[in-house]
């Protein structure tokens, strides 16, 4: 097996077909987001599918990081499905990243949702109202933002940042610093623009944020990237 078919097979890790499967659940997942936000102020119950995606998040982020971001969020589906082909995809800013910032973000959001449901505990379409504000305010921003790069606000996104927390160190992705020609096709590829490149000399890329999907290592020419669970196998198949 060359470096160019590396660079999509290792080992078991078919990064080209699970790219296509990853786009495809996408394409079923992003019309639940313009669902909720079209139809949520009529029926008030469709805003509970806020909830169910930050306790799936959150359970998962113990599992293998922000994963869920990266494949069943309908909101990052959205985002990557409908706003990243017209979106200039321009770095994300540095700043927007920040620890403080984004922390900042978690506390005044989580306490206005609950501050607003507490308006009203005992009505389960006042708390399904309050979670399709929500979504219709941060997804606004989200859009907005777009004009920088489609999922700028899935670096700020507060369930993304504790996601992130929980387990932003599992899984981590390697990379070979042996064989990295550090052309930068993998950052471009990444949906949440992440700098793969600087992390070549350490061998491993350390950023919590990484969605966990195959689409670096689908576009890597030399076939430089890859996951720790697939890693002992490709040392073998490498020359083959």
């Amino acid at each position: 097996m060359n470096n160019t078919e590396n660079a999509t097979v290792i080992g078991h890790y078919d990064a080209k077909q699970l790219s296509k499967l990853r786009i495809l659940l996408q394409w079923v997942l992003a019309p639940i987001t313009i669902l909720v936000i079209a139809l949520g102020w009529k029926y008030p119950l469709l805003g509970f599918a806020v909830p169910l995606v930050i306790l799936t998040g959150i359970i998962g982020a113990f599992i293998n990081g922000r994963y869920v971001c990266g494949h069943l969020c309908p909101r990052g589906a959205f985002f990557d499905r409908t706003i990243a082909p017209i979106s200039p995809s321009k770095p994300i800013p540095a700043f927007l990243r920040t620890k403080p910032l984004r922390w900042t973000l978690v506390f005044l959001l989580m306490g206005l949702m609950i501050y607003q449901i507490a308006q009203n505990p005992r009505d389960a379409y006042h708390w399904g109202r309050v979670f399709w504000l929500m979504c219709v305010i941060t997804t606004s921003v989200g859009v907005i933002l777009g004009v920088i790069h489609p999922r700028t606000w899935c670096a700020l996104c507060p369930i993304g940042t504790i996601q992130a927390a929980i387990g932003g160190g599992k899984g981590e992705l390697l990379i070979n610093p042996d064989i990295c020609r550090e052309c930068k096709a993998c950052e471009n590829a990444c949906p949440i623009n992440i700098p793969i490149v600087k992390h070549k000399a350490e061998g491993v890329v350390r950023e919590p944020d990484c969605l966990r999907c195959p689409e670096c290592i689908k576009v890597c020419p030399v076939g430089a990237l890859n996951w720790p669970d697939f890693s002992k196998q490709s040392g073998t198949e490498e020359n083959t």
